[in-house]
């Protein structure tokens, strides 16, 4: 089979990733940055002259964050940042929570003591970078949802259950969390509100475990809801 010019090593021992998917994380970035926010209707034009690419990997990205459930596309009207309706986002929710609360059941059972102490600075941390998240610059607070992401992340690792993180990752629950936060504007939360998650999570309790995580999740589900569906969201701007 025939390697592509952009899938080769390059003497550098790793594959390099393809055009589709690098633009299919630049524009996944911009989501997940705030630059283009729901309802963002995307030329396939202006990515592929912004990217220095064809429109065949910029059609193959917007199919995947289609699948994702980041965009959506009509026909003649084109592609836009999804916005979701509010079942939709009351069921993504519904999915993590119940994802999530079986890693943190698993982690409070299986993870080493390192492991606990580890999750416990990364909280700590993590509570810090928010404080300083409410100032609104849009960079620091690509940071914080990064290191957000790795701890949720890191707990599903020590839960010691492949499939679970693998579930997590699928469903990209983590993904959308931060995606509805940032389309939200989202940005304080109650002081050591990881802090307090994690030190259930790492403690000897898993049904303690497993409640902390359903309130963790289910935080601001009705601010979300609120400032993220407009009357708007079935109005379409045709765009090529």
């Amino acid at each position: 089979m025939a390697t592509r010019p952009d899938d080769r090593d390059n003497g550098r021992g790793a594959a390099q990733p393809s055009l589709s998917e690098r633009a299919y994380l630049m524009i996944r970035e911009a989501i997940l940055r705030g630059k283009a926010q729901p309802g963002t209707v995307f030329s396939r034009r202006k990515l592929a002259e912004e990217f220095g690419m064809s429109f065949l990997p910029i059609s193959e990205a917007l199919q995947r964050l289609e699948s994702d459930g980041l965009v959506e596309s009509r026909p003649r009207a084109g592609t836009r940042v999804r916005i979701p309706s509010v079942d939709e986002i009351r069921g993504r929710y519904l999915v993590r929570e119940a994802l999530e609360a079986q890693s943190a059941r698993l982690c409070c059972e299986h993870a080493t003591f390192e492991e606990r102490l580890e999750l416990r600075r990364m909280a700590e941390q993590l509570d810090t970078l928010y404080v300083h998240a409410e100032q609104g610059d849009p960079e620091f607070q690509f940071v914080v949802h990064t290191h957000h992401h790795e701890l949720h992340m890191r707990i599903a690792e020590y839960a010691r259950c492949r499939e679970l993180k693998e579930a997590i990752e699928k469903n990209h629950v983590l993904i959308h969390n931060w995606f509805y936060d940032v389309a939200a504007k989202r940005r304080s939360l109650p002081p050591h509100f990881h802090a307090d998650l994690v030190k259930l999570v790492t403690g000897d309790d898993i049904y303690a475990a497993d409640e902390a995580m359903r309130q963790h999740v289910r935080y601001g589900l009705s601010y979300i809801v609120e400032r993220i569906v407009p009357e708007t969201a079935g109005e379409w701007r045709l765009k090529r």
